[in-house]
């Protein structure tokens, strides 16, 4: 089975050694995204903004493979405060609806950039 690299504009672009997504077979693996603002690579201010452009950041890279968000079988948050759960799960019932994915939240020392919070995801588009 062939690797397919997934890149878009509409997300911030890689800022290391790794591709925005990789699609193999009917599988999306998304790269972590942070808050970052595509057209400027400005982190958004605030927990609420970024948490919000990291769900359009992740958003668009579905997009760009096909698929939505709403494919998501599995996301991870990574937050370096977890006082911020519930404000997250507001925010992710904007992006995602029954059934939801599967999730995992994880407490952090500190992310890049001085992000507040990075999440991925893996879609299933079969």
């Amino acid at each position: 089975m062939s690797r397919e690299i997934i890149s878009t504009s509409r997300a911030p672009a890689a800022i290391g050694i790794y591709s925005q997504a990789v699609r193999v077979g009917d599988t999306v693996y998304c790269s972590g995204q942070i808050g970052l603002m595509p057209e400027s690579g400005l982190l958004a201010e605030g927990f609420e903004a970024q948490a919000v452009r990291v769900f359009e950041n992740l958003k668009a890279v579905a997009e760009a493979a096909n698929g939505t968000l709403a494919q998501a079988v599995r996301v991870t948050l990574y937050l370096t405060d977890l006082g911020h759960f519930g404000k997250v799960n507001e925010i992710m019932a904007r992006y995602f609806t029954e059934p939801y994915p599967a999730r995992a939240a994880v407490g952090v020392k500190e992310l890049p950039r001085d992000a507040l919070i990075e999440a991925d995801a893996i879609l299933f588009l079969g």
